[in-house]
C-alpha cells in the first residue's frame, strides 16, 4: 500500500499552496504523487461540487449536504484514492472525511456516529495516514478569501458564506479531533511563513516514508 495524505484547515488556511509544495517536493525526491481534492477529484465528483458550492443552493440542508459530500467521497475513493494506493503511490487530497466531521458534525450540529455511519459506507473504513491541519484565526482566513476573490484568485463559495460562528465550531471540531488523535495528525500554525510550513510538513512526511 501507499501513503495517503490528507489537508484540513478552515477557509484561507493555506492547504492548497502547501498541496502543491508538498507533491513538488516529492516529485524532485523521485515519487509519483496523486493530487486530489474534495468535493471533486472525479468527473462525476466535479458535478456534485458544482452543486455543493452554488451560492444559489442556499436553501440545500444539512442531511442532503452530508449525502451529497458522501457520494463525492464514495465515488472518489472507489476511482481514484484506493487504486493509487494499492498500487504503491502515494495520495495527496486536499480535504477527506475530517471535513465532514468539522463541517457537518461540529458545525452543522449533525449526530457525529451517524456521520462516522454514513463515512465508513463512503470510504470502506479507508482513513489517511496522515491528516495535516492547518490551523488559523476564523478573521484571518475568511480575509484571505476576500482577498484572493478580489484579485480573481479563487471562487467565493457556498461555504464560505456561513456564519462566524459556524467557521468557530468549525474550528473547534478540528482542534478536538486533533487532540483525540494526535499521532495521525499533524497541527501548523497557518500564520507561519510559507515555507516554514513546508519544512515542518516535509519532515513529518520524511518520517513516514522511511519508518
Amino acid at each position: 500500500m501507499g501513503l495517503f495524505i490528507t489537508f484540513e484547515g478552515p477557509e484561507g488556511s493555506g492547504k492548497t499552496t502547501q498541496t502543491v509544495l508538498l507533491s513538488e517536493a516529492l516529485v524532485r525526491q523521485g515519487h509519483t504523487p496523486v493530487c486530489t481534492r474534495e468535493p471533486g477529484g472525479t468527473r462525476i465528483g466535479e458535478q456534485i461540487r458544482t452543486v455543493l458550492h452554488d451560492p444559489a443552493n442556499r436553501e440545500l440542508v444539512s442531511e442532503a449536504e452530508i449525502l451529497l459530500y458522501s457520494a463525492d467521497r464514495a465515488q472518489h475513493v472507489a476511482q481514484v484514492i484506493r487504486p493509487a494506493l494499492e498500487r504503491g503511490k502515494v495520495v495527496i487530497s486536499d480535504r477527506f472525511a475530517e471535513s465532514t466531521f468539522a463541517y457537518q458534525g461540529y458545525g452543522r450540529g449533525l449526530d457525529l456516529t451517524t456521520l462516522t455511519n454514513i463515512t465508513n459506507v463512503a470510504t470502506g473504513g479507508l482513513r489517511p495516514d496522515l491528516v495535516i491541519y492547518l490551523d488559523i484565526d476564523i478573521n484571518i482566513g475568511l480575509g484571505r478569501r476576500r482577498k484572493d476573490h478580489a484579485e480573481g484568485k479563487g471562487e467565493w463559495n457556498r461555504m464560505d458564506d456561513q456564519s462566524l460562528a459556524f467557521y468557530r465550531r468549525v474550528r473547534d471540531g478540528y482542534l478536538a479531533m486533533a487532540s483525540q488523535d494526535p499521532a495521525r495528525w499533524l497541527v501548523i500554525d497557518g500564520v507561519l511563513p510559507v515555507q516554514d510550513i513546508h519544512r515542518d510538513i516535509m519532515a513529518r512526511v520524511q518520517s513516514l516514508l522511511t519508518s
